[in-house]
């Protein structure tokens, strides 16, 4: 399953849309419950299966989900469910346990529903580059056209009720995956995000809560969802991500006039070992495009596109290098295989 995708770019790298080159990714999460049923967490077997009933219902009576695809959890290797993580389309936690949980998936994978992981449904929507109103409108409305069929739990007072309280209110999420090499090698990488959570927003690694951080990519979110409206936690996470290209444009300046020639070299070295390497783990090329992709911001490298640097980066991961070639692989073939796919697309045939 899904291996058709495997070759495709994810919708979230297509490097498209505005500072693409620092901003990989913007992506809205609305968290929303059907009425008279409990949460996922507490609910019984029967209710969950009630609640993707439901949902398959109301899918089918909206348009704009017609072209889509959705798959039950029970389906699901656990090599699928990797995939799925590595690709964005959902989160760690979904995939974590249980089997009455589904998962659709829209056209061109701009939009998922992941059902019964924290809350009955999870409304996602990804855009490639800063595109956090797009990502937004889209998700608003695959919200509106659900809620003609379902009818959720909203309070006048406190707005629409989560499995967390931390998510009562808007129950939007709303984060970008951003590149930050030029702040951490000048080391203002902690300052900045000190400031950032200052400012209400919250910092994690790749893939979200409880992740680490690799390639120098991390997200942003808001931190709150009660008390605002989605334009103004829009307009605040906008505003600080504008700030931080700033401060990240500012910082690749200072290492271009103080250390050029460095950075050129750990630039260069980067494209070398990704040009020639035999074996290579996929922390490792995350690592090395990190360089590459600044070196591409900086006009340092033109050889390479952002297009072939995002392809690489998604293929490089364990499940997408097997779905890639079809069969299960070891961790040791999967590093021979990674870096002679890597070879190929940089044009070294041997």
């Amino acid at each position: 399953m899904f291996e058709e995708l495997a070759g495709k770019p994810a919708s979230w790298l297509t490097g498209e849309g505005n500072n693409s080159e620092i901003v990989l990714s913007s992506r809205v999460r609305l968290a929303r419950n059907i009425s008279n049923l409990p949460f996922p967490s507490v609910a019984k077997s029967e209710d969950r299966e009630k609640v993707i009933t439901f949902v398959r219902k109301a899918i089918q009576n909206d348009s704009q989900l017609k072209s889509g695809q959705l798959y039950s959890s029970s389906e699901l290797s656990g090599l699928d469910k990797d995939f799925l993580i590595e690709r964005h389309l959902v989160s760690p936690e979904f995939m974590r346990e249980g089997d009455t949980r589904a998962l659709f998936i829209g056209e061109e994978e701009k939009i998922s529903l992941m059902i019964n992981e924290e809350d009955h449904i999870r409304i996602q929507a990804l855009r490639s580059g800063l595109e956090i109103k797009s990502a937004f409108e889209l998700a608003d409305k695959i919200d509106t056209g659900l809620s003609s069929t379902l009818e959720f739990d909203f309070d006048p007072e406190f707005g629409y009720l989560t499995s967390c309280p931390t998510n009562v209110g808007t129950g939007m999420r709303a984060s970008v995956l951003i590149h930050l090499p030029g702040l951490v090698l000048t080391k203002e990488i902690e300052n900045v995000i000190s400031q950032v959570t200052k400012l209400g927003l919250t910092v994690r690694g790749f893939y979200g809560e409880g992740s680490e951080v690799l390639g120098n990519l991390i997200q942003i979110s808001n931190q709150t969802t009660l008390g605002k409206s989605e334009e103004d936690l829009i307009e605040s996470l906008e505003k600080v991500t504008q700030q931080i290209i700033e401060y990240e444009n500012n910082s690749r300046k200072t290492l271009y006039r103080e250390a050029k020639e460095q950075i050129e070299d750990k630039i260069w070295r980067a494209f070398g070992i990704l040009q020639n390497a035999r074996v290579i783990t996929s922390n490792e090329v995350t690592n090395l495009l990190s360089a590459i992709r600044l070196g591409l911001g900086m006009g340092t490298l033109t050889e390479i596109s952002l297009g072939t640097i995002n392809q690489i980066l998604l293929i490089s991961f364990p499940a997408h290098l097997q779905k890639y070639f079809n069969k299960e692989m070891e961790p040791n073939e999967r590093d021979i295989l990674r870096a002679e796919f890597i070879r190929k697309k940089l044009g070294k045939q041997s």
